[in-house]
């Protein structure tokens, strides 16, 4: 089969080649999937960089998603020949995956191919982190970085459900346009406007639930804004993107987050914690499978509305890796095989 291999670290344009690979072997409780597409994350920007730890070694596969047609089932509730939405932990570039039962949806002919895949990754990022982490509750206010992305995009969704005071940042005054378009009450350019003095000059007494993938530079300002009880939700860490990943660039980046006393958090009574959903997905896949189902139920009901930015070809990869390395993209980047 062919794969889009990851052969070196370095700009997208060297460290791909589409290569011929063995297909994948199953195990019990697992399907192979026939891929007509995948999707791309910024984590497979950091991997790509060499600044992803649980990266496979290379070379190697990436991609978490993808969507196609069971060929080959070693699952019990699983058919050849059904459409799913698999999550893939890593080996989503290529024309056949291997998914866990667990880690699959079955899709409807009627949901699209590109608004599926942004279901996976993102919309379970955003559900996990705004119902179940932060428990955002009707009217309350909240801060989304990088709110023009893929799982921005779809916290904007989840916020505007429960009529939350919506704040968003982005990178470039077209994405701040897009983010009031989507009804953001308070859309800031952080490449222009400091996030913090924004919302100081504005009339947020403080901010209760605030997501973000950036981390470093924007974590003492948030953990400032936040209100009494507010929670602080760190699902990413993309400031630390185009680094070599050395012992200076680590210690810089810890330095960045600042000191913290626990008494903060008990007088302030507030939280902050961080989401992994590589890790979620391998240590409780039951857990990732209640989110596929509930981000499918949020499609049909309507509520969520994936913004697609980008989809291309296998031949493109490499353009759309260095777009969203440049963070000239928004929504999700579907790439398919034909």
């Amino acid at each position: 089969m062919k794969a889009v291999v990851l052969q070196r670290n370095g700009s997208a344009h060297q460290a791909f080649e589409l290569v011929e690979v063995a297909q994948p072997n199953l195990k019990n409780d697992q399907v192979l999937i026939k891929v007509e597409a995948f999707g791309i994350n910024y984590a497979d920007v950091m991997a790509r960089q060499g600044l992803y730890k649980d990266a496979p070694p290379l070379p190697s596969i990436l991609g978490y998603e993808v969507v196609g047609e069971i060929v080959t089932s070693n699952a019990s509730k699983l058919n050849v020949g059904e459409r799913v939405l698999a999550f893939t932990h890593f080996g989503g570039y290529a024309e056949y995956a291997v998914a866990e039962e667990l880690a699959c949806v079955k899709l409807s002919k009627e949901i699209p191919t590109s608004e599926a895949l942004a279901l996976a990754t993102q919309y379970c990022t955003a559900i996990h982190a705004f119902e179940n982490m932060a428990s955002v509750r009707t009217g309350e206010s909240v801060l989304i970085h990088a709110a023009s992305g893929g799982v921005g995009n779809a916290l904007v969704d989840l916020a505007r459900n429960k009529n939350c005071y919506i704040v968003g940042t982005s990178g470039s005054e077209e994405k701040v346009q897009l983010l009031n378009r989507r009804g953001v009450n308070l859309s800031i350019n952080y490449s222009k406007n400091d996030f913090e003095n924004t919302i100081g000059a504005s009339n947020i007494s403080g901010i209760d639930a605030i997501f973000d993938p950036i981390g470093g530079r924007t974590f003492r300002k948030n953990k400032k804004l936040l209100a009494q009880g507010g929670r602080l939700i760190m699902f990413g860490v993309s400031s630390f993107s185009g680094k070599k990943g050395n012992l200076i660039d680590k210690l810089s980046l810890a330095y960045s987050f600042g000191l913290m006393h626990p008494l903060e958090f008990l007088l302030r009574g507030i939280s902050i914690q961080g989401l992994n959903m590589l890790h979620l997905s391998l240590d409780k896949p039951e857990l990732l499978n209640e989110l596929m189902m509930r981000a499918v139920a949020l499609y049909k009901d309507g509520i969520a509305k994936p913004q697609i930015g980008w989809k291309g070809t296998v031949e493109q990869l490499a353009e759309v890796h260095d777009l969203m390395e440049r963070r000239l993209t928004t929504g999700k980047l579907v790439v398919y095989w034909k």
